[in-house]
């Protein structure tokens, strides 16, 4: 499981552009809080590999898929949530997750800690109120 700014990371796919190339269907982790986008730690080799010869190739696209022995839902498997989630599933689900850790920020007395969470929390409640009013 990935961690950033407190919430666990949403596995995904997405599109990557390598200098000119652009590489579809990339495992990616994606922070729901301060949207920071990386390449998932179990293909990220393969993906620097494959990104660097189809550059030096000269292609203008290419798909992961098409070049990937790796199993999605093996990549994915320690992913506390994925995209194609509900919305509002995804987002409880870190809310529980940061008030855990919240909890844990309080038992060893650290400020700097709970602040973050705190922040944190707000950002997924504000959130949480935009999906619930699309909802309604």
């Amino acid at each position: 499981m990935s961690f950033c700014c407190g919430a666990s990371m949403l596995g995904t796919k997405g599109t990557l552009k390598h200098y000119r190339t652009q590489v579809h269907n990339v495992p990616l982790l994606f922070c729901p809080v301060c949207h920071r986008v990386e390449v998932h730690y179990k293909v990220e080799n393969e993906y620097e590999v494959l990104a660097e010869y189809a550059h030096s190739d000269g292609l203008s696209e290419i798909d992961f898929q098409d070049f990937s022995m790796e199993d999605e839902d093996e990549i994915f498997g320690n992913c506390v949530n994925r995209e194609d989630e509900d919305p509002l599933d995804i987002v409880q689900s870190q809310i529980d997750l940061s008030l855990d850790l919240l909890s844990v920020a309080v038992q060893l007395g650290d400020p700097e800690w709970e602040a973050e969470l705190k922040r944190r929390l707000a950002v997924m409640s504000r959130r949480r109120m935009k999906l619930l009013q699309k909802h309604s």
